[in-house]
C-alpha cells in the first residue's frame, strides 16, 4: 500500500478538477457549464445523482474535469471516487459542506489489507482541499489504517506476543515507556488475566505503556486484547469463532487512539493498559463454576467461560483506577447484545458523567464517528448475583447483556474522576463509503476530539 501522504497530496499540488454538484442544484449549475460540457452531460443522462460521476473529455483528448453528484446524507460518500476514478491526482471544486470529512473519507476508502500478498488496486489521489488541516486528516487516517491492520491480521500472526510487539513499535516511535507483566507476577497481581489466558501455549500478559509529562492530566485507556476467543470450555460453535480474530479490537483501537494523541503531542499523561490473552482450551483451562479472586479483591464465580473479556478487563481496570486518572476509558468487543440493540455501526457507551456523555456524543456527530449512550442501570446488578461469590461473570438471564457487562466492569472502578466504557464491534460486515469490509476503529476519532478539547 502507498503511504497516506502520497494519497492525500499537499494543497499546493495540481490535479484534474472534480466539480461536486448536489442534485437540487443541478439545473442552476447546468446553465453555468460550457455548451460542450452541458451537451456531454445531457447526452450521458447526468443530473448530479448521488454517487454518479461523469468524466468530461477535453479538446485534446484528455480528461478536462469530472462532474460528481454529491450525497449530502454521507460526508464520506465522495471518498468512493478514489476507486471509481482513473489513477491520477484530482482536486475538489464546487460546494462541499465538510471538506475535511471528504478528505478523510477518501483516505479511509483507500485502505487495503495486503499483508498476505493480495494485489491492491491503485487508487486515485486527492489534492488536500483548501482550509483543511492535512496533518489532522493524515493523523486520523494513519491511526485507522493501523487499527484495521491489527484487527484484520489472523490470530496465527496476532497472538499476545504479537500484540505486545505492536505496542512496543508504537512506543519506540513516540519515545513512550513500556512494561510487560507476565508469568508468576501476572498470576499474583492479575489473577483473572492469568486464569483466562493460561490454557494457551501463547502466554498471557499485561501491556503497560506510558507517555507524556507526569504533571499533565492523567488519561488512561484500557483495551480488551483477547487475540482469539474459542469460548473456552463453554466452546463457541464454528460460526461463533469465524470472526474471533477481531476480539482484540478494543486493544487495537486504544493503540490507534494513543498514536493519535502522541502524534498530536497533546498535553496529557497517557497510560495504555492491554490485557493480552488467548482464550483457549486445555487441561488447565478455567472452568464453569470456578471462583476467581480479582486484583481488586472481588470474587467472581464463572458462569460462562465465554464471558472472559470482562474478567481480563476487570483486573486491568483495577490497576488503572489505583492511579486515580482524570479520565479512564475502556474499549472492548464485549457483547453480542450491543450488536442486537444498535447494530454493527453504532457502538454504545456508558458513563455516569452527563457532561462527558454529551461531549462524546457531540464529538461523534462532528467527526462522523457515531456513538450512542446506554445507561448503567443499577437495578440490573441483580442479574449477575452469585450464591457463592461477590458476583457471577454472566448470570442466568438472557436480558440486557451489554448493560450487565458494563455494570460488571464498573465494579472495578471507584477512584477515577470520570469513567466511560465502550462496547464496540470493531468490524465492518458490509462495505460502505470510507469503511471497507473488515477491521474498523470505532469511536476512536470521537474520543480523540474529547481528549484534545480537554487537553487545551
Amino acid at each position: 500500500m502507498p503511504d497516506l501522504a502520497d494519497i492525500l497530496l499537499a494543497v499546493t499540488a495540481r490535479g484534474t478538477p472534480v466539480t461536486v454538484i448536489g442534485a437540487a442544484d443541478w439545473e442552476k449549475k447546468r446553465r453555468e457549464l460550457s455548451l460542450e460540457t452541458r451537451a456531454w452531460a445531457d447526452a450521458n443522462g447526468f443530473k448530479a445523482q448521488p454517487g454518479r460521476t461523469l468524466p468530461v473529455p477535453g479538446q485534446k483528448g484528455g480528461m478536462e474535469q469530472v462532474l460528481a453528484g454529491d450525497d449530502p446524507s454521507d460526508p464520506f460518500a465522495l471518498g468512493k471516487l478514489c476507486r471509481s476514478l482513473p489513477p491520477g491526482a484530482y482536486s475538489i471544486g464546487g460546494s462541499v459542506e465538510q471538506p475535511d470529512l471528504l478528505a478523510l473519507g477518501w483516505c479511509l476508502e483507500s485502505y487495503g489489507f495486503g499483508r498476505y500478498g493480495k494485489a491492491m488496486p491503485a487508487v486515485a489521489r486527492l489534492v488536500c482541499p483548501k482550509g483543511v488541516d492535512r496533518d489532522a486528516v493524515l493523523r486520523a487516517a494513519r491511526a485507522s489504517w493501523m487499527v484495521r491492520d491489527l484487527v484484520n491480521t489472523p490470530a496465527s500472526d496476532m497472538g499476545p506476543g504479537d500484540l505486545e510487539q505492536a505496542a512496543r513499535t508504537l512506543a519506540r516511535a513516540h519515545k513512550a515507556k513500556i512494561a510487560v507483566i507476565s508469568g508468576k507476577a501476572l498470576e499474583r497481581g492479575f489473577p483473572m488475566i492469568h486464569a483466562v489466558g493460561k490454557a494457551s501455549p501463547r502466554a498471557p500478559r499485561l501491556i503497560d505503556l506510558t507517555w507524556g509529562s507526569a504533571s499533565a492530566p492523567r488519561i488512561t485507556l484500557v483495551g480488551k486484547g483477547v487475540c482469539f476467543d474459542t469460548g473456552g470450555l463453554d466452546i463457541k460453535p464454528a460460526s461463533g469463532m469465524a470472526l474471533m480474530k477481531k476480539d482484540m479490537g478494543g486493544a487495537a483501537t486504544v493503540l490507534g487512539l494513543a498514536q493519535m494523541i502522541m502524534s498530536a503531542k497533546l498535553r496529557v499523561r497517557l497510560r495504555v493498559l492491554i490485557p493480552a490473552v488467548e482464550n483457549s482450551i486445555a487441561g488447565n483451562a478455567f472452568r464453569p463454576g470456578d471462583v476467581l479472586r480479582s486484583r481488586k479483591g472481588i470474587t467472581v464465580e464463572i458462569g460462562n467461560t465465554d464471558a472472559e473479556g470482562r474478567l481480563v478487563l476487570g483486573d486491568a481496570l483495577a490497576l488503572a483506577d489505583e492511579e486515580r486518572p482524570e479520565l479512564l476509558v475502556d474499549m472492548a468487543t464485549l457483547t453480542g447484545a450491543a450488536r442486537v440493540a444498535l447494530g454493527p455501526d453504532l457502538p454504545p457507551f456508558y458513563t455516569d458523567d452527563d457532561g462527558l456523555a454529551e461531549a462524546i456524543a457531540s464529538a461523534g456527530r462532528d467527526v462522523y464517528d457515531p456513538v450512542w449512550r446506554l445507561p448503567f442501570w443499577q437495578p440490573y446488578n441483580r442479574l449477575f448475583e452469585s450464591a457463592v461469590a461477590d458476583m457471577n461473570n454472566s448470570g442466568d438471564s438472557g436480558f440486557a447483556g451489554s448493560i450487565t457487562a458494563a455494570l460488571f466492569l464498573k465494579r472495578f472502578v471507584d477512584k477515577a474522576k470520570a469513567y466511560v466504557h465502550f462496547d464496540i464491534f470493531g468490524w465492518t460486515p458490509m462495505p460502505r463509503p470510507g469503511h471497507p469490509k473488515g477491521g474498523e476503529a470505532q469511536a476512536m476519532r470521537a474520543l480523540f476530539e474529547v481528549i484534545r478539547q480537554r487537553a487545551t
